[in-house]
Parts: structure tokens; C-alpha cells; sequence
């Protein structure tokens, strides 16, 4: 039996997972999907991504016939999921998006061997000097570096892809911090097994007008 017509789906991203989230798609061949995404620096406030999130699906309900959310909790401490009550979407589980990037079981393994773990990704290697340096105002005020970072001992980089350029500066970042560095390679999976039970029924390849989510 042929399937009918994949049914339009919004995922109201972080700009911090839109590459990955477009690398999943694609290589699943999810063409029933758009993706909407919100400024990574939401999570220098993240009191804030609730309302932003929220008031992005209130936007668009009406034009998809389903919207999911490509948030964790991510510092929210539960408003989030507050913000989505009643508005019928669901959102990836988990605390932040360290978690479903490394794998659940995988990262609570590293959070318990040592709390005091200061976590990167592709993009935040990449968007270091923007959303950590300046955006936590280290370069202006650089005596706030121990009330930011005294706590941490450790920096991992739970890389996406295989790059040694951001090997390099995610070496770099750690220096910077003052704190030991250790590299992890998770690739794209973690976060595509969590994925693909909410969004995989589509078939084909992504429209070039719907790239504009990536950073």
C-alpha cells in the first residue's frame, strides 16, 4: 500500500543544533519538515526561551499540522515545558542538548565522573569568542572568568564531526579557560535515534529555501 502525502511538520529549533538537525534530515530524506530556528545566544538567558518558543509555535499553528521543539530543557528549570503546556508538541527529552548529543547513558556517565565539566560542541567551538568570551563579557571584565568558570575542572568536546580545525580551537578554548581538555567523538547519531521516532515518515530531499536555519 502507497503512503499518502508526508504531513507538514515545523520544528521550532535552537540555532546552536541547525546544522546537525539539517544533516539528519537530509540524509534521511525528510522533506515533510521546516525548520524554524531561534538565536543560540537565548541560552546566555535562557529565562527567555520559554516566551521565544512559545510564541513562535502560537505564530505558526496554523500552518503545520504538527510542530515539534528542538530544545532540552536547557537551563530553563522546567519553564519550558511549562511554556508548552497545553499547546499539544512535544520536545527532545533531556536536560540540554549535551545529552542528546553524547547519548543519554554516555553523558550522565561523564557528569557523574566529574560535576564540575564545562561541555562543547561543534558550534559552540566554533562560536566561542561570540557566545562565551563576549557574550558572558570575559573580554570587558576579565576578572569574572573564576565566578564563571572557578567551579570547573574540565573542558570535553563532544564533537559532531571529525574536524581538526576545531580539534585546534576547542584545544584553544580550554587553554583560555584554565581548564584539562578531553575530546569525544559522537557524531550525528545520538541525536538522529532521538529524532527519528518524531519526525522520520518523509521521504525525498529538502527544498533549498528551507536552509536558511543554518548558522
Amino acid at each position: 500500500m502507497n503512503k499518502g502525502p508526508a504531513k507538514r511538520l515545523l520544528v521550532v529549533a535552537c540555532g546552536a543544533i541547525a546544522r546537525e538537525l539539517v544533516r539528519i534530515r537530509d540524509m534521511n530524506g525528510w522533506n515533510h519538515i521546516k525548520f524554524q530556528c531561534l538565536p543560540a545566544e537565548l541560552h546566555n538567558t535562557p529565562e527567555k526561551i520559554p516566551g521565544a518558543v512559545r510564541e513562535r509555535i502560537e505564530a505558526e499553528q496554523e500552518n503545520f499540522e504538527r510542530i515539534f521543539v528542538a530544545y532540552a530543557d536547557c537551563g530553563t528549570g522546567g519553564l519550558l515545558d511549562q511554556a508548552l503546556a497545553g499547546l499539544n508538541v512535544e520536545r527532545i527529552p533531556g536536560a540540554h542538548c549535551y545529552e542528546f548529543f553524547a547519548g543519554s547513558d554516555a553523558f550522565h556517565r561523564m557528569a557523574e565522573e566529574e560535576p564540575g565539566t564545562f561541555y562543547l560542541t561543534d558550534f559552540l567551538v566554533h562560536h566561542f569568542e561570540r557566545l562565551v568570551v563576549r557574550g558572558l563579557g570575559l573580554d570587558r571584565q576579565p576578572q569574572l572568568m573564576p565566578a564563571y568558570f572557578g567551579n570547573y575542572k574540565r573542558v570535553i568536546y563532544l564533537a559532531q564531526t571529525e574536524s581538526e580545525e576545531l580539534q585546534s580551537m576547542a584545544r584553544k578554548h580550554a587553554q583560555f579557560l584554565g581548564l584539562e581538555y578531553s575530546y569525544h567523538f559522537h557524531g550525528d547519531q545520538p541525536l538522529s535515534v532521538v529524532l527519528k521516532p518524531v519526525l522520520g515518515d518523509g521521504t525525498g530531499r529538502a527544498t533549498p529555501q528551507e536552509e536558511a536555519c543554518q548558522d
